[in-house]
């Protein structure tokens, strides 16, 4: 088929800041969750910490993956229908190559505290997997397919964007009771596994496709503004709706605490279950859906949010290094802190990596 035949996408007039807004909202209760039990360890931390404070933070992830399905929409989906697509592709797959090494280099900062050489190297060879940096060896191997099947979404109607993502929901389920010939690594890799930290590639690329839906429905609207509002509008109404479903679910269940803590506790992560997800996805759309209605205004008064956001991948390494090598393992802090100093230093890592993504450009532009 010749590119002129192909129905043009919409483009970005201009960067969207609120992207960067709720990509760093994300980071940044990531970075808070990561003080917390990196420092503290998630079994000290008082009940008033973990409802509600380590429970909001589990919207983190789910906005993460939703946002990055956003981003791929906003940047590439339209490039799938030119000639120039080839380059921006390997673009993608370069970038993947760029986080599969930090994701690397982030185990042995990760382990080195606590772990010893021989288990290091093993999870470095996936014997294994390590728990706080997991996310990039997802984000490594998703950068790896999601370009092969842009240009078939962008060419797919609506219908089967939904189906597909629908679809897929329901495979990655079904998998989860397949034994993968005992191969719990390959398992974990592909839909999750409940003995390991793993993000799983099928259970978790519905929440890539629905970010994609997302961000070509933003494209159509978001510089109209009673289309922007129509959008945020529908973004927050359905993720209260899964909010609600979820304290709906609880109440049946008897004990609407219990089940509070639970998400606190990340029973329902891995592999995904029905109420952690209610949840977390729900909060993660009613935060994307705030974001965007703040515009850029919003992201320029959450301005040390915004750069965290616009270099994801600069702030994931810096608060790694700053928690695991600087604090944990040459100032020996692993339980020498209180829960509230760990709250602190979350607070300031934000800070501390906005600052140093700043510093880095003003450093590159100025060479």
């Amino acid at each position: 088929m010749n590119w002129k035949e192909i129905p043009q996408l919409p483009k970005a007039e201009g960067r969207i800041e609120a992207i960067d807004l709720a990509r760093g909202i994300a980071i940044g209760l990531m970075i808070v969750s990561h003080a917390v039990s990196g420092l503290v360890g998630i079994r000290n931390v008082p009940d008033w910490g973990m409802v509600p404070i380590h429970f909001l933070t589990k919207f983190s992830s789910s906005l993460f993956i939703l946002v990055f399905g956003v981003a791929l929409a906003v940047a590439f989906l339209a490039h799938t229908q030119t000639e120039q697509w080839s380059k921006r592709r390997l673009k993608l797959w370069l970038r993947a190559l760029e986080v599969w090494f930090w994701y690397k280099a982030l185990i042995i900062v990760e382990m080195l505290p606590f772990s010893a050489p021989a288990d290091i190297v093993d999870t470095l060879l996936y014997g294994r997997f390590a728990i706080w940096v997991e996310i990039l060896g997802f984000y490594a191997i998703a950068l790896l397919w999601v370009p092969l099947i842009l240009p078939l979404w962008a060419r797919a109607p609506l219908w089967g964007r939904i189906g597909a993502t629908v679809g897929l929901a329901l495979l990655a389920a079904w998998l989860q009771g397949v034994s993968f010939g005992g191969n719990d690594i390959l398992k974990a890799l592909v839909v999750d596994h409940q003995d390991h930290y793993a993000w799983g590639q099928l259970s978790r690329a519905p929440l890539i496709f629905i970010g994609l839906l997302i961000g070509e429905a933003l494209l159509r609207c978001y510089f109209t503004t009673h289309l922007r509002r129509r959008l945020v509008l529908a973004l927050v109404g359905v993720g209260v709706l899964m909010i609600a479903a979820f304290y709906g679910l609880a109440l049946v269940e008897g004990d609407v605490h219990a089940a509070m803590m639970s998400v606190a506790r990340n029973v329902g992560k891995h592999p995904p279950g029905l109420g952690f997800m209610l949840f977390s996805v729900g909060g993660a759309l009613v935060l994307l859906g705030l974001a965007l209605a703040g515009g850029a205004l919003a992201a320029k008064v959450l301005w040390p949010l915004t750069v965290v956001g616009s270099d994801a991948l600069k702030a994931f390494i810096f608060h790694i290094v700053m928690i695991f090598l600087v604090l944990r393992f040459l100032l020996e802090g692993e339980g020498m802190y209180t829960y509230l100093q760990a709250l602190g230093v979350g607070g300031v890592l934000i800070l501390g990596a906005a600052a140093w993504i700043w510093l880095t450009r003003w450093m590159a532009e100025h060479r």
